[in-house]
């Protein structure tokens, strides 16, 4: 069985392209989103919007990765990719940020400073 290197092999949730859930997801683990969200989700891992995948709602992450469409703001308290065909419209907060060539951010970015980072200055 091939291993799944968006997760680094580990467990983690998914909602399938074609699927759509409205209402609240809380998940414990990675979840990687190919279908609809129309809602809020809060993961303690990490948050794939896949190329088809689309969040009508907020997300609040430890990391997340957007491939896909995020309408809603975005809170993750790690690293932040969005990539050359993701769209993003809403503010986001976070520590680290990667924005690839092509992508859309509609919204604004607050860049927050680990609490090691600040005992530093």
């Amino acid at each position: 069985m091939a291993k799944d290197n968006t997760f680094s092999g580990m467990a983690h949730n998914a909602l399938t392209a074609e699927t759509t859930i409205v209402g609240k997801i809380v998940s414990q683990k990675d979840i990687r989103i190919d279908g609809t969200l129309e809602g809020r989700l809060e993961c303690r891992g990490k948050v794939v919007v896949g190329e088809t995948g689309q969040v009508i709602g907020d997300i609040v992450a430890v990391n997340a990765e957007i491939v896909g469409r995020v309408t809603g703001n975005v809170t993750v308290t790690e690293m932040l990719v969005l990539k050359a065909a993701s769209s993003l419209e809403g503010d986001i907060q976070t520590r680290r940020l990667a924005i690839e060539p092509g992508a859309v951010l509609n919204g604004r970015c607050t860049m927050q400073q680990s609490v090691a980072e600040g005992d530093e200055a």
